[in-house]
């Protein structure tokens, strides 16, 4: 095998592309993996090959395939990682947001949907002094309810407060609005804001972790 030139040591010819020689190292590897010697020698009549074709090269004799002037490129494309990035988004949201079964759904649609409805038929003269008690109510339950999922009351906690408030600032807002074009006659604009916040109760406590 020595006495042969490098070509024919690898099984290939000149006009062979490079793929062609890299497929014929990759074979003769296969084939005599046990052999250390003929393995040296493969190596050896790869890399005269490769010296040959860079010599030619230089030349202007032949051209080199891109992969092999700017290997960078397979490179940077191999790092390309949007599967990843979408991952890590699909966790994310999967952290935040809860697929709550039937049984969770129904204690909180209950207890908020009692509240609320205490509130909306509450009348203004008197009855409205039991909103803030409401309010504290559906607070303590909406803790208990996040709570109970995750065993994190310092989050639910905050998540609650914050609904809290996002519930009365929507609710007084929507008021006005409607108070404002006579579309609502019946509530009062702190019955009407507590009831969009036990609304706002309800989704965060059914479908936030």
């Amino acid at each position: 095998m020595s006495e042969q030139n490098p070509y024919e040591q690898l099984g290939v010819t000149e006009n062979s592309s490079f793929e062609e020689i890299q497929a014929a190292k990759k074979r003769l590897f296969e084939q005599h993996n046990n052999d250390s010697a003929v393995l040296e020698t493969v190596e050896i009549a790869y890399d005269s090959i490769i010296m040959d074709r860079l010599r030619l090269r230089q030349e202007g004799k032949i051209k080199v395939p891109e992969k092999i002037r700017f290997p960078e490129r397979s490179l940077e494309k191999s790092l390309k990682v949007p599967q990843i990035v979408k991952q890590d988004s699909a966790v994310w949201l999967q952290e935040l947001i809860d697929t709550p079964s039937q049984s969770d759904i129904l204690w909180p649609t209950g207890i908020f949907l009692t509240l609320s409805a205490i509130a909306v038929f509450a009348q203004n003269t008197g009855g409205a002094s039991i909103l803030p008690l409401l309010m504290a109510l559906g607070f303590i339950a909406n803790i208990y309810f996040l709570n109970r999922k995750e065993g994190r009351s310092g989050r639910a906690f905050l998540i609650s407060f914050i609904a809290l408030f996002a519930g009365i600032a929507l609710g007084t807002g929507l008021a006005n609005l409607l108070l404002g074009q006579g579309s609502v006659t019946s509530l009062g604009q702190d019955q009407f804001a507590s009831a969009v916040t036990f609304c706002l109760f309800w989704l965060v406590s059914c479908f936030l972790r």
